[in-house]
């Protein structure tokens, strides 16, 4: 098994080989290249993303600052997935992301780690897990999720949660570490946000 056959199949590797960082390095150039982008180039954008990831769908949008390992080169976007302010995705393996899914300002999905093994990490070892998060999900601002996390369809993660376990379809999670608060139920069908009503003709 080569090394970057190693970076996508949880082994340990060094990630400071040489030819792993040139490659990362002309990722980040074009991840520089859009963070430099001004707001109204929305084109400029849109054909960069498209260089810089795996696959990304249409209509996404990413506001810059936009922190990757790689520059997205193992991200895969569904459609209409939007990001605030300061989404870090540290790509070193894939992370995939379904349609409609929302990111927060200063949300955090790491797919790297290091083993616990003071000895291993002295020498800079590292694993990678991939993270997959389902469609017309919702995290809110400084959502942190950890290696190896699957994340179902529909979920609302609070404000700083640190999902460190998967999570199924349909629930509302918060908290550190990360759980289910309740599922979505009837009541979300009638109140957007505490007692505010959803009024269908205003849609």
């Amino acid at each position: 098994m080569d090394i970057k056959e190693k970076m996508h199949a949880c082994k340990l590797y060094l990630p400071n080989d040489e030819e792993i960082m040139r490659e990362q390095a002309l990722c980040l150039e074009k991840l520089y290249d859009y963070n430099a982008t001004r707001p109204l180039e929305n084109a400029k954008r849109e054909a960069l993303l498209k260089e810089m990831f795996a696959e990304i769908g249409e209509g996404c949008y990413i506001e810059p600052p936009f922190h990757s390992n790689f520059g997205g080169k193992h991200v895969h976007f569904g459609k209409g997935v939007y990001a605030n302010f300061n989404l870090t995705l540290v790509d070193d393996t894939h992370i995939y992301v379904g349609d409609h899914t929302m990111f927060g300002p200063n949300v955090t999905v790491a797919t790297a780690g290091h083993p616990i093994l003071p000895r291993l990490r002295e020498k800079g070892y590292q694993y990678n897990a991939p993270v997959r998060i389902g469609k017309n999900c919702w995290l809110g601002a400084g959502v942190i999720v950890l290696p190896g996390i699957t994340i179902g369809d529909n979920v609302v993660i609070g404000a700083g949660s640190v999902v460190t376990k998967d999570l199924p379809d349909n629930v509302i999670a918060v908290g550190n570490p990360c759980r289910i608060l309740r599922e979505v139920n009837d009541r979300d069908k009638e109140y957007y946000f505490k007692n505010y009503k959803i009024d269908e003709s205003e849609l």
